[in-house]
């Protein structure tokens, strides 16, 4: 596969697997599509003309030559200078990285990653919560995880892969998508019973089960193994950790339980509060989870993954379900 077709590939996987569903991220592709022929010539010489068609902004190209033939790829969560530099050591002995491919956003898709966070305003008014309290809520939460990101060195690790001549993408909310997706499909059609079963549904996946190996197996954080799940909420996707005030929400809206990869001291505190129990399935577990749904799609098209940095390469092409 060519790079570009990679990226195309994984966009389009992203929007297939979104929970706000595909209708609704088309639409939101229409308006931008609107906003930008009503631009100035000035402002559409500025605007990221790839936001038409990928309503993505954390998942982007970082360097290489988008044509270039991909048929082997570096994979991990966090990518940084020492990866790009492994990249670089594994061609030294003979093992060709034809690119580099980090979970979390760098360069340019890191420095407006809040943007996706829009997401998780559809995500709420889907399960119940009024669209105006969503928006309300989320919008100083937006603004605060944007003056975070501002200060930041976000070309360092591209530049190193640049100078190397090393092949670079991130891929975020189309995988955290894809993780979401594939669990609340999960807990949908089982219904687990209590906290304890909602543990043992996430300890079956191969992916959360080596993660336990690790010593980092899924926990409750609120509530106890006997605590009943009622309706649970998995919640993955949309950039980073939305407002606490929305805890109180969903609770008026009937979810028991949250389903997350992590959670704030402070968003702990207030699901307690609201007697909403909490389950955390683990960060790097999930990652895992979301990348190698993406990735057997690479592995079906002939092209060899390597993963580091965190990810946990679990093929589940032709049946199988190994860890790498």
């Amino acid at each position: 596969m060519k790079l570009k077709e990679i990226y195309e590939l994984f966009v389009r996987l992203g929007m297939e697997n979104d929970p706000r569903g595909w209708d609704k991220v088309q639409e939101i592709l229409e308006r931008t599509k609107k906003d930008y022929e009503k631009m100035d010539e000035k402002s559409k010489d500025k605007f990221d003309k790839e936001k038409l068609f990928n309503p993505y902004a954390d998942t982007r190209i970082l360097n290489g030559d988008i044509e270039k033939e991909v048929k082997r790829v570096l994979v991990g969560i966090d990518i940084d200078t020492s990866e790009i530099l492994l990249a670089k050591e594994l061609e030294r002995n003979g093992i060709k990285v034809d690119l580099v491919i980090s979970h979390h956003p760098a360069g340019l898709a890191y420095a407006n990653f809040y943007e996706v966070m829009h997401l998780q305003e559809d995500l709420l008014s889907k399960i119940g919560v009024p669209i105006n309290y969503a928006e309300g809520v989320m919008y100083p939460r937006i603004l605060e995880v944007e003056r975070k990101v501002m200060p930041a060195n976000h070309y360092k690790n591209v530049d190193a892969a640049r100078l190397l001549n090393i092949p670079f993408m991130c891929c975020h909310t189309p995988a955290d998508n894809c993780v979401a997706t594939y669990l609340q499909k999960i807990f949908d059609l089982r219904t687990p019973y209590d906290l304890q079963e909602v543990l043992d549904i996430l300890e079956e996946i191969p992916e959360y089960r080596e993660a336990g190996r690790r010593n980092n197996p899924p926990k409750i954080l609120v509530g106890n193994p006997k605590n009943r799940a009622g309706k649970i909420f998995v919640d993955m996707t949309g950039g980073t950790e939305g407002p606490v005030d929305i805890i109180s929400k969903l609770s008026e809206v009937g979810v028991g339980t949250i389903v997350g990869m992590h959670m704030s001291e402070e968003h702990r505190k207030e699901a307690e509060k609201y007697h909403i129990n909490v389950v955390i399935a683990g960060h790097m577990a999930s990652d895992s989870l979301g990348m190698n749904i993406l990735m057997d799609y690479l592995e079906r098209n002939g092209i060899e993954i390597l993963n580091c940095a965190g990810f946990i390469r679990v093929s589940r092409v032709n049946g199988n379900a190994g860890k790498n």
